[in-house]
């Protein structure tokens, strides 16, 4: 029950694993995307998995596309059976061009156009700047900042650049205050904000549009296991967010459909940040994201 005088607000459901959810309340009409195609990278699990089920919830057909093909047939059974909408599992690395332009060839073979651009597809672990290896910070450069390039430029010249378009790139806070044992992840993404509003302004005569959502600490994520979320929040460190809790990944998959959808038209060049109001408050404490480090394997 909520306390006197504070309002409460229903959360939407989700589940730890990467499972489909065993209920829907829908916020927005179940039309919302009908008939769109959604390509997804990193779409075979965590908020990637959570955004196309949404989406195919809406009317949304989706491709999503990674390196690991069997668990993205899985995961394209498990949101078929859910939505009644078809879901195309690609294999992709977004280190490499030609893989994503092969993979954008059979999307548009298969399903004749692509509607919206998901890049969801990142690395990430704790490690100290001293200790971070030239190559793991390479390799997320790479798979983050890189990769979202690499797609984006890839879908707007097979489609978006005659047809229009809309992009949604996943982020994060990491770099607005600097956080410690972050300086891969935290530079790769702020290379992605900025890219967010370039991209905006080169490709918004074209029809195309480019936003981002950036989020906090999101539950049922491998990010939020690998990064120390579970013990944080064992520990009360969520007490010191605004909202004094982490994030789900069904919100984060409303966060994006706003910024897919119709709802949000006249928005581009936007960074969504959706974290509890997490980076204006949490501590940035290096000895004790030392400690939950030296627990984890900081090697890629």
């Amino acid at each position: 029950m909520a306390e006197p005088g504070r309002k409460s607000e229903q959360l939407p459901e989700d589940v730890g694993t990467d499972d489909c959810l065993t209920s829907y309340t829908y916020i927005y009409s179940p039309d919302l995307l009908k008939d769109h195609v959604a390509f997804i990278t990193g779409g075979g699990s965590g908020i990637g998995l959570r955004i196309a089920e949404i989406f195919m919830r809406h009317g949304c057909d989706t491709v999503i596309a990674s390196r690991n093909l069997d668990k993205l047939k899985e995961a394209a059974k498990k949101l078929s059976a859910v939505s009644g909408r078809r879901c195309l599992p690609l294999c992709i690395d977004v280190r490499k061009p030609e893989t994503i332009a092969a993979a954008v060839d059979e999307t548009l073979k298969e399903f004749g156009r692509i509607d919206i651009l998901i890049n969801n597809a990142a690395g990430n672990f704790l490690c100290p700047a001293a200790a971070l290896s030239f190559n793991a910070f390479k390799t997320v450069m790479e798979i983050d900042t890189m990769g979202t390039f690499n797609t984006s430029k890839v879908v707007y010249e097979k489609w978006f650049q005659n047809h229009g378009g809309n992009i949604v790139n996943i982020s994060a806070t990491l770099g607005y205050k600097g956080q410690a044992l972050q300086v891969h992840a935290g530079s790769a993404k702020a290379a992605n904000d900025a890219m967010t509003k370039h991209l905006a302004v080169e490709w918004g005569p074209s029809g195309v549009r480019v936003n981002t959502v950036a989020p906090g600490p999101v539950s049922g994520t491998e990010g939020f296991r690998r990064l120390g979320g579970p013990r944080g929040e064992a520990a009360g460190a969520f007490q010191s967010i605004p909202l004094q809790r982490a994030g789900n990944k069904t919100e984060m998959a409303h966060c994006t459909l706003f910024l897919a959808s119709r709802v949000s038209s006249y928005v581009t060049g936007a960074i969504l940040v959706a974290d509890g109001g997490a980076w204006l408050t949490s501590a940035n404490d290096v000895s004790m994201l030392l400690g939950i480090a030296s627990s984890k394997s900081a090697k890629l």
